[in-house]
């Protein structure tokens, strides 16, 4: 059975960071592409960044260059290290697999940028 648990968010100020994990079951990280999607009130879910398996990464452009998505294979997780924080990546961030043309996700984790 696949599961996905994501966990790390929380309020924190501007210019702050955290670092959100997925803790996966029921299959490999390593086999399938992976990420992390976000969605904030009154918007639709929106890809933050994903790898797939050989690890190329994308990243939406308005994280770039602040946020890095990584895995742990032998821990078979997922991590999502956000820097420079901003009030505009307030969301719930939702862990996603792929896996053979299914999407699974997380419950979601709630971030707040706020001052």
């Amino acid at each position: 059975q696949v599961q996905l648990v994501e966990s790390g968010g929380g309020l924190v100020q501007p210019g702050g960071s955290l670092r959100l994990s997925c803790a996966v079951s029921g299959f490999t990280v390593d086999d399938y592409a992976i990420g992390w999607y976000r969605q904030a009130t009154g918007k639709q879910r929106e890809l933050v960044a994903n790898q797939i398996s050989g690890g190329s990464t994308n990243y939406a452009d308005s994280v770039k260059g602040r946020f890095t998505i990584t895995r742990d294979n032998a821990k078979n997780a997922v991590y999502l290290q956000m820097n420079n924080l901003q009030p505009e990546d307030t969301a719930v961030y939702y862990c996603n697999a792929k896996i053979i043309n299914l999407d699974y996700w997380g419950q979601g984790t709630q971030v707040t940028v706020s001052s």
